[in-house]
């Protein structure tokens, strides 16, 4: 014969109540999971947008005015205004998709690119260190001044509430890059500019900075 186990008596039977919410535990857990797997799945796909952090760019792209951009134009001895000349005889139309702009003075000493306009002037006072932290002559760098030694260039950056200022230390002739801080790493920004500025300007070791000599 074969052994029939029979139910004790008292067993308790299903209640149909339990089993209806154990089913609907189920049937809602079921789609909550495979919603979460897909999030996952979205969140560890590379992106492929083709943005790359190296490359500067503008914040938001702008319309450009016809209006001639506003830069001051000291006069220049001979040989400034030769090396000047030289500079922006190599500077770019466009600058990483910004278009070039007129300028109100100097177009042989001074350049302006999009809206902010990012502009350069050649022929600025020649920047110096001070003597001692904290002081020191007139106008000068501070001791503790940020330099960046950018593709053969020392240019000394100078924060602003507004713009970012970058000038050259190590040339016999001054270059200055403005810079607006609505504009994705000024700094790189500035060092566009690099590659001209070797080309076309001297370099010098008088009064460059420890940090920026090789």
């Amino acid at each position: 014969m074969v052994d029939v186990e029979t139910p004790p008596a008292n067993a308790k039977k299903p209640d149909p109540a339990t089993r209806k919410a154990a089913l609907w535990a189920t049937l809602i857990a079921v789609p909550v999971a495979v919603v979460v797997g897909l999030v996952a799945f979205w969140q560890i796909q590379p992106h492929t947008d083709g943005e790359t952090s190296a490359a500067p760019s503008a914040s938001a792209p702008v319309a450009v005015p016809s209006t001639a951009v506003q830069i001051a134009a000291p006069k220049l001895d001979a040989r400034t205004t030769q090396v000047c000349l030289a500079v922006t005889s190599q500077l770019p139309t466009v600058l990483r998709g910004l278009p070039g702009r007129t300028v109100t003075a100097g177009p042989e000493q001074n350049a302006a690119w999009g809206e902010p306009p990012i502009t350069l002037s050649c022929g600025v006072q020649q920047p110096t260190m001070c003597e001692r932290i904290g002081g020191g002559h007139d106008g000068c760098v501070p001791l503790d001044a940020t330099m960046l030694a950018m593709d053969g260039v020392c240019w000394w950056a100078a924060d602003g509430p507004a713009t970012d200022v970058f000038t050259t230390m190590d040339r016999e002739v001054a270059v200055q890059v403005s810079v607006p801080g609505s504009y994705n790493q000024t700094g790189q920004w500035a060092n566009e500019f690099s590659e001209p500025v070797v080309k076309t300007v001297k370099s010098t070791t008088k009064g460059v900075p420890s940090g920026c000599k090789g």
